[in-house]
């Protein structure tokens, strides 16, 4: 089974409409949904939804959200999402990022109360519509321990940078070795987890994804992806007053009020000059990355081909979340076959 990109929109905005969302905060959802999907990163797309689900049942997403900035300077904001949707508050506060990066060259909003947003790079994406570079981090429950230890304390802390050209430049990645989400999914499908991802609740190597999702997922690149995650878990909890290593839930529990926190920066690029000369050298980078191998990948090119398939063949809807999306949408009169394709 599968949806084109126009029917998941329309979905996710009819359920959320139904469930007493505003057509605002509808919009923004499905965006950040529809774009996971698109790159492949079905875990934070559709895959996702049910679990928002139980967070608005829960009352931990507020349908009502209205944002509050509880400090600012021309640079920085710090926000308080009022427990609305994610995708909502990371919109509005990206959007002030790079209000704030156009007015005086660099703008730094963090974000506390607020939910599970989808995927990092959709924010830093909507910075390079504006010709700035986009940089998102944020935290997550715990699910890395320590390195040398065995009790997850670290969340999955994912950060996307992008870079504002003719080429679509972007990174997005999880600083663990694989997002708790394709975790998530690869359960939902009954699939096993390649080796050297995750360790059981007593440190011992695994790969299954129920034992992982209770034991701790490893960061990459050892050492280095482990000191990453630490730090991003300061900029992203004491730093805007969210929660940090224990005190962080509700990202992979949506039953439990969600305490994570995230720091949005924008810079604009021709405040440090013209900004054409800086794309030109930006592309001319790029032609000498593209010169060195026949096979060579710039960080972006694996999405733009993603995208192009997705938006051309659907995005593909597995057994299990056809279920539950049937059963969401069953409850609300809505007729899911009428947005699916076989």
């Amino acid at each position: 089974m599968k949806i084109m990109k126009d029917k998941e929109i329309a979905l996710v905005k009819e359920i959320l409409n139904k469930l007493g969302a505003s057509e605002e905060d509808s919009e923004f959802v499905a965006e950040a949904t529809i774009d996971a999907d698109l790159k492949g990163f079905t875990s934070h797309g559709l895959g996702r939804f049910p679990q928002y689900l139980i967070g608005i049942k829960s009352g931990n997403i507020n349908l009502k959200d209205d944002i509050v900035i509880e400090k600012e300077t021309p640079a920085i904001a710090l926000i308080n999402g009022n427990s609305g949707f994610g995708q909502a508050v990371s919109y509005k506060a990206m959007k002030l990022a790079i209000k704030k990066a156009k007015e005086v060259g660099i703008g730094c909003v963090g974000v506390h109360n607020s939910n599970h947003f989808g995927v990092t790079g959709f924010y830093s994406d909507l910075a390079l519509r504006e010709n700035c570079i986009g940089l998102v981090l944020a935290n997550t429950d715990p699910a890395i321990a320590p390195l040398g230890g065995s009790e997850p304390l670290i969340g999955t802390n994912p950060i996307a940078l992008g870079i504002p050209s003719e080429t679509y430049i972007t990174v997005d990645m999880a600083t663990s070795i694989t997002a708790r989400g394709k975790i998530i999914e690869s359960k939902r499908k009954g699939l096993d987890l390649p080796n050297g991802w995750a360790l059981d609740k007593d440190g011992n190597p695994t790969n299954d994804p129920e034992a992982a999702l209770e034991g701790s997922i490893l960061p990459f690149g050892g050492f280095k992806g482990y000191a990453l995650a630490a730090l991003i878990e300061i900029l992203t909890g004491p730093l805007v007053q969210a929660g940090y290593g224990h005190g962080v839930t509700g990202t992979a529990s949506p039953e439990k009020d969600c305490t994570k926190g995230d720091l949005y920066v924008v810079i604009d690029p021709s405040k440090f000059g013209d900004f054409g000369e800086f794309v030109a050298n930006t592309e001319d980078f790029i032609s000498q990355i593209r010169a060195t191998g026949e096979n060579v990948a710039i960080p972006g090119d694996l999405e733009v081909k993603r995208i192009a398939e997705a938006e051309a063949n659907g995005v593909v809807i597995d057994e299990k979340l056809y279920g539950q999306l049937k059963e969401i949408c069953g409850n609300l009169n809505i007729d899911i076959d009428s947005y699916i394709e076989e």
